[in-house]
């Protein structure tokens, strides 16, 4: 049975109350609540538990490759700026050490679904050392050979060609991303990332042409001497790519977090309305252009397999965002990786220095983590129902959980009905829903079940538009 999601109405004043600090819920709880008394005995634990299942979920692998070749001025992603080649060989040493320790701890009858790259720049790997990687994680992992699978890959055009592209496909990669942020010559100055149209139109065409079922892109709005003028033209540009996926993300200027975000002049940062009619237009045009908004900040076509999820109601999020094989345990690799086994998270050592120690020492380089408990897990679900979904039955999710709705979650329906006041939920005896006007604002709704927040320090967090 489908469902039906309305589209999302834009009400600047409206999302200009409710634009605060907030988590994105790509897990629950946040990363903030993960524990350093979480070790590698835990997640060794986990596994086993996961293992023993009645039926045991497929994988996921996401490996982060922290290298890049430049900085950009936005970027708050765990990276190391190098030039220097052979610092990835001393990094693959240490991981390939890793994929050696970790994979054992799986039956090999568990397939992997899901594969990801991410980082600072995964192409920042040449061919060959890619092709190293990839047949140790064939070696010691079972890939799957289902059509399904998505094997995807985060690249950097100023870095990848034609050639390079296809060499991906011949691994095995089945997905690509690409991040342009804004195509306006002045913005890319101000973040130190001059990249042309004519380098991005390369790389997804030798996508599509090397056989790559779908080539997503990355926008940021928001950032240093962004204009309506100058991001209308790079919306043009970008629809006339024709990505089967657009994912347009806020910058979040937190430079006591991300030592390079000091290089950008705060002054010259959209003032909020400005930020706010930026994301109003992309949601606009994307939407002329027939693409889909799913939720948050992805846009995908009518036909991708996000949108098909969200109306079959199989949509979920992990670390990646939306996304369709949410049902697999996620095994993060790599430096400052985080993965999810079971009801526990895990993150691995977020410096070089650590990550390379744990593994010279013959230990996984765990460095922090979580095991849900009861209440964790139930909020958890609630939370990614209405984010991928837009609308919760109560006594079904009561009858699921063995509890009493409006006895457990008391203080938070005194919350939701505040918001429903604002229109951007509706209460009735059976179903909370989303509305049209609370589309944009999916994590101001979730945060009502948070039990973290009043202990947590929100300034940590992104603006939630």
């Amino acid at each position: 049975m489908n469902h039906v999601i309305a589209a999302p109405e834009f009400d600047p004043a409206l999302i200009a109350r409710y634009d605060i600090n907030g988590p994105r819920y790509t897990s629950y709880p946040t990363a903030p609540q993960f524990r350093h008394d979480f070790d590698e005995a835990a997640l060794r634990a986990a596994i086993r538990a996961s293992n023993e299942e009645p039926i045991p979920r497929p994988l996921s692998l996401y490996v982060h490759v922290p290298f890049c070749m430049s900085p950009c001025f936005y970027c708050g992603c765990n990276r190391v700026i190098t030039r220097d080649i052979g610092k990835a060989d001393r990094y693959l040493e240490r991981l390939y050490r890793e994929i050696e320790l970790a994979a054992p701890l799986f039956d090999r009858d568990r397939p992997v679904r899901q594969l990801h790259f991410g980082g600072g720049t995964p192409n920042f790997l040449d061919l060959p050392r890619m092709r190293e990687l990839m047949e140790s994680l064939a070696r010691n992992f079972s890939f799957s050979h289902q059509s399904q699978r998505e094997y995807g890959i985060e690249i950097d055009p100023r870095f990848a060609d034609s050639d390079y592209i296809r060499g991906l496909a011949e691994l095995g990669f089945n997905r690509l991303s690409v991040g342009i942020q804004d195509f306006d010559p002045v913005v890319q100055q101000a973040v130190n990332r001059i990249q042309s149209v004519a380098q991005t139109r390369e790389v997804l065409e030798a996508a599509r042409s090397a056989g790559f079922a779908s080539v997503s892109v990355d926008l940021i709005y928001g950032l240093p001497q962004q204009s309506l003028a100058g991001f209308d033209q790079t919306l043009t540009e970008v629809i006339e790519l024709v990505p089967d996926r657009v994912a347009v993300y806020g910058y979040a200027h937190l430079p006591a977090l991300f030592k390079a975000q000091h290089q950008i002049d705060a002054k010259e940062l959209p003032d909020p309305a400005t930020r706010l009619a930026l994301f109003g237009h992309a949601l606009e045009r994307l939407s002329a252009a027939g693409y889909v908004y799913i939720g948050m900040d992805h846009f995908a076509r009518a036909d991708d397999a996000l949108v098909h999820a969200q109306r079959k109601g199989t949509l979920q999020r992990n670390f990646q965002g939306y996304s369709t094989h949410g049902d697999c345990d996620l095994i993060g690799l790599g430096v400052s990786a985080i993965g999810r086994i079971g009801n526990s998270y895990t993150q691995s050592a977020r410096d070089l220095a650590g990550y390379y120690a744990a593994l010279d020492a013959g230990r996984l380089p765990i460095m922090r983590g979580l095991e849900l408990n009861q209440d964790d897990v139930i909020r958890g679900e609630l939370i990614g129902e209405l984010m991928c979904h837009g609308v919760l039955d109560m006594p079904a999710f009561a009858a699921r959980h063995r509890l009493l709705f409006d006895v457990y979650f008391s203080a938070e329906l005194r919350r939701l009905r505040a918001l429903a006041e604002d229109g951007l939920v509706t209460l009735d005896a059976r179903f909370i829903r989303v509305t049209p006007r609370g589309r944009l604002l999916l994590r101001i709704i979730a945060m009502c079940f948070d039990a973290y927040l009043e202990e947590a320090q929100t300034a940590s967090y992104s603006r939630t538009i």
